[in-house]
């Protein structure tokens, strides 16, 4: 039978069928909660009837079809597009009071490549949310800016020309500039999106170090293996939610089938290969 868009709430974890009913729901705070979200642009819902929770330290992949609504979620996350129905929780609050826990790296950055900056300058724009765009970086500050770049695999590159690296390099400044802000929260739109095999293993070994300091994470993703690499949650999005529970139980052929619609899925063993057409 083919899943068909899920109308539950996530009110306990027994409740919300994300395979969790063993655990306590006091085991850990939550960092993320949707209870029936749906989200609009105006009159015009993009997400309807949103559920699931992430706890602190693990991550969750968004994943369906372009157009789904994943980078419209990310957004309501941010507090940038309004819930009309439901609740979305972000760090045990409104995403909008969160946001100073919340780091965020988009699909294309509106920094110029051309603007002359240097990479730890770039990264170092993610300390002044908490020393201010007024006073001197400290010391204390300067060592969050190189630890964030070798974290990427971009110590060496700290006084380059920041429109000078590959696109794969700008993304992993971009991520370090997210890390240096030491978020509770890391929204990811795309990262992986035209990045290098170098790239995307930087990406997810900084993906995994901030989950193991607690952190939580949520990326949006085409990429499947990504979500079986560093993911404990997946969501299944197109307009509607198709999916939300662990990683092994959620990407199955059937519940993607559903999600991708009319496009075209080849398995291959363990792997199922998303085609856009």
């Amino acid at each position: 039978m083919t899943p068909t868009p899920e109308t539950r709430s996530p009110l306990t974890a027994a409740e919300s069928g994300d395979g969790r009913s063993g655990e306590p729901e006091t085991a850990r705070p939550a960092a993320l909660v949707l209870d029936r979200a749906s989200v609009a642009y105006g009159e015009v819902p993009v997400l309807e009837e949103l559920h699931g929770t992430v706890y602190e330290g693990e991550a969750v992949a968004l994943i369906g079809p372009n157009g789904a609504g994943k980078s419209t979620l990310i957004k309501a996350l941010l507090g940038l597009v309004p819930v009309v129905r439901g609740r979305i929780e972000v760090l045990g609050a409104a995403p909008a009071q969160a946001r100073r826990d919340v780091a965020y790296v988009p699909q294309a950055d509106t920094l110029d490549p051309d603007f002359p900056v240097s990479v730890e300058q770039v990264v170092m724009m993610g300390r002044y949310r908490r020393i201010g765009w007024l006073r001197r970086p400290s010391a204390a500050d300067r060592a969050e800016v190189a630890a964030a770049l070798e974290r990427v695999g971009l110590a060496g590159r700290a006084r380059d020309r920041f429109g000078t690296l590959s696109g794969g390099q700008r993304q992993r400044v971009l991520l370090a500039r997210a890390i240096a802000a030491r978020p509770r929260l890391l929204l990811l739109d795309e990262p992986f999106n035209g990045v290098d095999a170098v790239s995307q293993h930087a990406i997810l070994e900084a993906m995994n170090g901030l989950k193991a300091q607690g952190a939580s994470v949520v990326v949006s993703t085409h990429d499947l293996a990504v979500a079986h690499l560093a993911c404990d949650e997946v969501c299944l999005l197109n307009r509607h939610q198709f999916g939300f529970g662990p990683t092994e139980a959620t990407l199955t052929p059937e519940r993607l089938r559903a999600t991708y619609g009319g496009h075209a899925l080849e398995l291959r063993g363990d792997r199922v290969i998303v085609t856009q057409t």
